[in-house]
C-alpha cells in the first residue's frame, strides 16, 4: 500500500516540478513506479544509501529518479 501512494505523490510531485501540474493519478502512478527504480538505481551508483523503513526518504528517492525520468523523456520529446 505505501508503495502505491508513494509512487502516486513521487509522480505527482516530479511532474509538478517539471511540467507545472500533475498528470492524472495513473500516469503520476507509472511515473512514481519507474522513478523509484531509476532513483535507487542513481543512489546506488551515488553509493547513497537509503533507509528502506523511512518513508520521507523513500519518497525523496523517488521524486528524484522520477525527476530524472521525466527530464529524459523530455530530451528525447522534443522536435
Amino acid at each position: 500500500m505505501w508503495t502505491i501512494i508513494i509512487g502516486i505523490l513521487s509522480g505527482f510531485l516530479a511532474s509538478t516540478l517539471i511540467k507545472g501540474r500533475g498528470l492524472g493519478c495513473f500516469l503520476n502512478l507509472l511515473i512514481g513506479i519507474v522513478g523509484s527504480y531509476l532513483g535507487k538505481w542513481i543512489f546506488d551508483l551515488l553509493h547513497i544509501a537509503v533507509i528502506e523503513e523511512s518513508k520521507t526518504a523513500m519518497l525523496a528517492m523517488s521524486t528524484v529518479g522520477s525527476i530524472m525520468l521525466l527530464i529524459i523523456v523530455s530530451i528525447f520529446n522534443k522536435k
